[in-house]
């Protein structure tokens, strides 16, 4: 079946059942990771059991890092499906299929079926675009509000006094729920698209004052839907924190997140494989289109990746999804580039071949390396200089011992491939790829990242686990988690000097408390005689110490 050529009546339902197929599955075959997926997910419970959703919160404690919106749809999939993995992914894969429907039906509109089709397929092949729908973070629902901000925002200066009334209004919408979402940045990565648009317009009018008050106001109001609202509730103090927040994230480095200024640039073009290669060119040459849309829409997603990777890495933290919203003008240039091979019967030139030959065998070898080395640990463990990875190394964790043919099964779709990019069927090609890809990641995460999982944090969530329900204090030394809150279930109340370490170390506790350390980080428990150490577990190391009986 051709899925480019024609369109059918159907075409919108395959896309949605290709989001649910590849999207839905197995989101709670694994823990949820630390820190960013533990911590929203956390943010979203405590909402759900203080009934307080107006102000996020961590510990039980204001948490000024994010505003609430992407929290208020974990709220409501936990309470629809549960606390758990699969509620806490769940919005992240309707947002998936609702960001692949937008792609179709804006490509379907502006330039064709196959455009749309393309555009689709691209990003569903791809590694990034594809994991971020499987996962509990907030960026796909940023980035899907900020492209449909300023997909608007160039209709709104597009169609000049033709326009229809309601684009300025949807393009103050969606930048407003970015807002919502991630804060100011949100505002900040379209306002930047824009400004660049407008300087190499040479600044001139490129809309009406009208046009301008209603995209404006409507941005005020939606966001003011919660900054606003807290501010009048609660006082400015939270909002002051929240942005001073934002100002030392950008210009101060988090510790272990100090990377390279190319950082950004290597993640895209790996991690967004095979998408990135087919991106370079268009990226940096117009084809010879007749369709004015697609041209000037081209412009527009140009600017919105160079702002994104340019921002991004002046801002002193790294963190390989700070980049992602560059996934969605990607997707867009490569659909570009292949549209355009296809209808003008292009060759796709020989360096994309083999750049996406070279890209494809390195993943292949690096899905079927992980498994195998996990089988053979000892071939680790005597490379290792890392206590603490060696530790984590420890732990029993059955192998079936074939798990490494999934990568060696990619290599061979990756190789077919390139064979028939060879032969000129593109299309042929990347449909093949990309259910590769989709598949090779759904085999993944129910066979492989549950092993990972179980070397790098599971014996500590699972002793969190199992103090479910107790009447006790848990807490972690020497290293930052949100799993023991998560894991444990951890109530609102409690005593008020629960927050003190200090006091739970060696202070009259009213119940018994549990620590967990890092195995090789065992000594910065010494010396408290009170303190047992129960056992250790792969990387970490578990004590308790009683409650002190008072007279």
């Amino acid at each position: 079946m051709d899925l480019y050529t024609k369109e059918s009546k159907f075409s919108s339902l395959l896309i949605v059942a290709l989001g649910i197929i590849f999207f839905i599955p197995f989101l709670g075959s694994v823990h949820l990771f630390d820190w960013d997926e533990i911590n929203f997910a956390e943010s979203a419970r405590e909402m759900l059991l203080t009934g307080n959703y107006t102000r996020v919160q961590v510990n039980f404690e204001p948490f000024w890092e994010k505003p609430p919106l992407f929290f208020w749809m974990q709220s409501l999939s936990m309470h629809l499906f549960g606390i758990n993995e699969f509620a806490a992914r769940f919005p992240n894969a309707i947002i998936g299929i609702t960001t692949l429907l937008v792609f179709y039906q804006l490509g379907k509109k502006h330039v064709s079926h196959q455009f749309g089709m393309l555009w689709v397929m691209l990003y569903i092949g791809s590694f990034l675009p594809h994991i971020y729908f499987k996962s509990g973070i907030i960026d796909p629902a940023f980035n899907l509000f900020i492209f449909l901000g300023v997909y608007y925002l160039w209709q709104t200066i597009k169609q000049g006094t033709n326009q229809h009334k309601l684009n300025p209004f949807l393009a103050g919408l969606f930048t407003g729920l970015s807002v919502l979402t991630k804060g100011p940045v949100g505002f900040l990565l379209v306002l930047l698209t824009f400004l660049v648009f407008w300087i190499f317009n040479r600044f001139k009018k490129v809309s009406t004052w009208q046009n301008v008050a209603v995209f404006a106001l409507t941005i005020f109001f939606v966001s003011s839907f919660w900054f606003g609202l807290e501010t009048i509730k609660n006082g400015p103090w939270f909002l002051v924190e929240f942005i001073t927040y934002q100002i030392r994230l950008f210009s101060t480095a988090d510790a272990g997140h100090e990377q390279p200024f190319y950082y950004h640039f290597a993640v895209v073009l790996i991690g967004c494989f095979p998408m990135s290669v087919f991106a370079i060119k268009p990226l940096f040459k117009k084809f010879s289109y007749k369709n004015s849309d697609l041209l000037n829409f081209r412009k527009w997603m140009i600017y919105l990746f160079w702002v994104v990777m340019i921002l991004f890495t002046i801002v002193k933290t790294k963190i390989v999804h700070y980049s992602s919203m560059a996934y969605f003008p990607v997707a867009f240039l490569a659909a570009y580039h292949l549209h355009y091979l296809i209808n003008q019967k292009g060759i796709m030139p020989l360096w994309t071949r083999i750049f996406n030959l070279v890209v494809g065998i390195i993943f292949s070898l690096l899905l079927a390396a992980l498994p195998f080395l996990m089988d053979h640990k000892e071939l680790l463990i005597e490379k290792l200089n890392d206590p603490y990875a060696v530790a984590s190394l420890g732990v029993d964790v059955p192998m079936q011992g074939w798990e490494f043919a999934i990568g060696l099964v990619y290599l061979v779709m990756v190789i077919i491939n390139f064979v028939l990019y060879a032969k000129g069927n593109i299309k042929k090609g990347l449909t093949l790829i990309s259910i590769s890809t989709g598949v090779t990641l759904m085999l993944y995460i129910i066979f492989v990242v549950p092993k990972v999982e179980a070397y790098s944090q599971r014996p500590a969530i699972s002793f969190y686990e199992e103090l479910q329900g107790k009447d006790v204090y848990v807490e972690t030394i020497g290293f930052k988690s949100y799993a023991d809150l998560y894991y444990f279930r951890k109530q609102p109340g409690g005593n008020e000097n629960q927050a003190e370490r200090d006091w739970l170390l060696e202070g009259p506790i009213d119940k018994p408390a549990y620590f967990v350390l890092k195995a090789n980080k065992q000594y910065k428990i010494e010396g408290y005689p009170d303190i047992e150490k129960l056992y250790e577990k792969g990387g970490f190391a578990f004590y308790k110490r009683p409650a002190v009986v008072t007279p």
